[in-house]
């Protein structure tokens, strides 16, 4: 237990309530599905929300239920009670950051960009925050600020009306043992959308690896790569590409050899590598090749369009899945490797790549 984070849990209700319902096509606010969210995370020792509670007679009892202390902001004339709630809830998360410090992570339900200062404020005292909101009523400035930001509408258990359950939710990798709903319009650009956006997260995870490894000397775990990619993109989930846990995610990409999985210093925590040789050494030796076509004798051929050329001949072909930021990045790391010779040139102003020099 010592090990567990233990979590505060704030719900801007208000922002929560109206957002599920304005935009959610009516549906009601349901706190169990970011209860067992947070439950993967940790275990969570205070529950709080804000509100006029006047305004949510149905709400209290379902609050009630789930153990959440509510705090009564009541409206008064002349008064914001909106304004009055934020700063409540602002000004009892800080007191709590300083006066328990057993409390790791705190979960910020809202998505008011109001309440961005108080994120900053809590990650200044090395606490991890969470936020939690509906994703169409969620300010673009508050995910970036966060750990982890959690879209409320995308939680498992969180039940939306038909009309809407298909819209607002990135493209998924299709699974064969997942019914898939019916009278799903124009089936066939939707799986090769998905299909790109594994790929794109492919490229993703490729370069967060490499980055990991050149900056640091001890290898790199599941759990390091997850919590780098969270700090890139808050938002970031593997559901939404339809796996179920990120080691799913990460034999999925083992299996197409874009990383390399090994025993990690854990059970269930792996080392993950990229591959050093195999496609790597196959992009250096087609790299090789092309070059010694087009170069002919005591020729050379510049950078620009070699890419092109190199796609030509595997039109799959991409640096950044083996872990290259460019093109020219990869070039330059098969001339370290003598693959190529590679050298700039001012009369051609740009790079210039030969057969390695007998």
């Amino acid at each position: 237990m010592d090990q567990e984070d233990r979590i505060a849990l704030f719900l801007d209700y208000e922002n929560l309530a109206l957002g599920a319902r304005d935009h959610l096509d009516g549906a009601a606010f349901d706190l169990r599905p970011i209860a067992d969210a947070l439950a993967e995370r940790g275990r969570v020792v205070v529950r709080r929300a804000y509100a006029d509670w006047s305004y949510f007679d149905e709400d209290r009892r379902m609050l009630t239920r789930s153990h959440v202390e509510l705090i009564e902001m009541p409206q008064r004339m002349g008064a914001s009670r909106k304004n009055a709630a934020d700063i409540k809830m602002a000004v009892d998360a800080v007191e709590m950051a300083f006066e328990r410090g057993y409390i790791s992570t705190f979960v910020i339900c809202t998505g008011d960009s109001d309440f961005t200062p108080l994120v900053h404020k809590l990650r200044e005292l090395n606490k991890r925050v969470i936020g939690v909101g509906v994703e169409k009523s969620t300010s673009a400035l508050l995910p970036p600020a966060c750990d982890e930001f959690l879209y409320y509408d995308r939680l498992e258990g969180v039940d939306l009306p038909p009309a809407r359950a298909g819209r607002g939710r990135p493209a998924r990798l299709s699974r064969p043992d997942v019914p898939r709903m019916e009278q799903e319009p124009e089936p066939q650009p939707a799986a090769e959308h998905g299909a790109r956006d594994v790929d794109t997260l492919a490229v993703l995870v490729a370069q967060t690896v490499a980055g990991l490894q050149g900056s640091s000397s001890g290898e790199v775990t599941a759990s390091t790569l997850k919590r780098t990619l969270l700090r890139k993109d808050p938002t970031f989930s593997e559901s939404d590409y339809g796996f179920r846990t990120f080691g799913e995610l990460l034999r999925h990409l083992a299996q197409h050899n874009v990383v390399e999985l090994a025993e990690g210093p854990a059970k269930g925590d792996p080392e993950v590598s990229l591959p050093e040789h195999g496609d790597r050494e196959v992009a250096f030796g087609l790299l090789g090749s092309v070059v010694a076509d087009l170069a002919g004798e005591e020729g050379a051929v510049a950078l620009s369009g070699l890419k092109n050329q190199l796609r030509r001949a595997r039109p799959d072909f991409s640096e950044k899945k083996l872990g290259y930021r460019s093109f020219l990045q990869f070039c330059k790391a098969a001339a370290t490797s003598g693959v190529v010779d590679l050298r700039w040139s001012v009369e051609a102003d740009d790079y210039l790549l030969t057969p390695p020099a007998a």
